[in-house]
């Protein structure tokens, strides 16, 4: 089970195991990030971590995996998308990637979040493409603080009832991906619906004159 083998590899070598833990996911962990996050948050709520250092390792982790992908996208360009489709089974994630991508552009990184895999090739794809660092940073960071937050959370008040929350992780994600689209969505929504408000109350102290 995750949650005995983080507890060994943190008992070996602290925090640290948590963060390559995540970090290796880049090179094809075969434990889903998900799964590893919900285990740290378990971790917390049974006393063997800290919740603060747990989870800034955590979130540390995962951003510093996918920024890896970003920057050998960006530095290496093409043959690193190339050694990624190399690998078994990855070029329909590659293609879904591209898609997403096509369809969404920067939100691409919001989204790839809630796919497996997925959210490791955009970061790729985006560093190929020389999306700058900032705004790379601006929509993965933000997303992936509030993704690890939900799950660490979600472990956390689980416990040790990570077994039956692991069978329906795919509900969970679907759940997580609706409420923070239905949030942005509103976020958006108010921040156009201020810009209107502003714009008719220029408009109508520039009649008044």
């Amino acid at each position: 089970m995750v949650v005995d083998m983080l507890t060994d590899s943190v008992g070996q070598f602290g925090y640290l195991a948590l963060f390559f833990m995540l970090w290796l996911g880049i090179v094809g962990m075969p434990i889903p990030d998900e799964v590893i996050v919900l285990s740290a948050g378990v971790l917390t709520a049974t006393g063997v971590l800290q919740v603060v250092p747990a989870f800034i390792a955590t979130y540390l982790g995962v951003v510093s995996g996918l920024s890896l992908g970003y920057v050998l996208g960006r530095t290496v360009g093409a043959p690193a998308l190339n050694w990624i489709g190399r690998k078994k089974g990855m070029n329909k994630y590659v293609a879904r990637a591209q898609a997403l991508l096509e369809r969404y552009g920067s939100y691409a990184l919001c989204i790839s979040y809630f796919l497996p895999v997925v959210r490791h090739v955009v970061p790729y794809l985006v560093g190929i493409g020389k999306m700058t660092f900032r705004r790379y940073a601006l929509f993965s960071y933000t997303t992936g603080l509030v993704w690890t937050l939900i799950l660490f959370v979600i472990g956390h008040i689980t416990g040790n009832n990570i077994a039956y929350l692991d069978v329906h992780l795919g509900t969970v994600t679907t759940g997580m991906a609706a409420g923070i689209v239905a949030v942005a969505l509103i976020g958006v929504a108010a921040v156009y619906g201020y810009r209107g408000w502003k714009k008719r109350k220029s408009g109508v102290a520039v009649s008044k004159e």
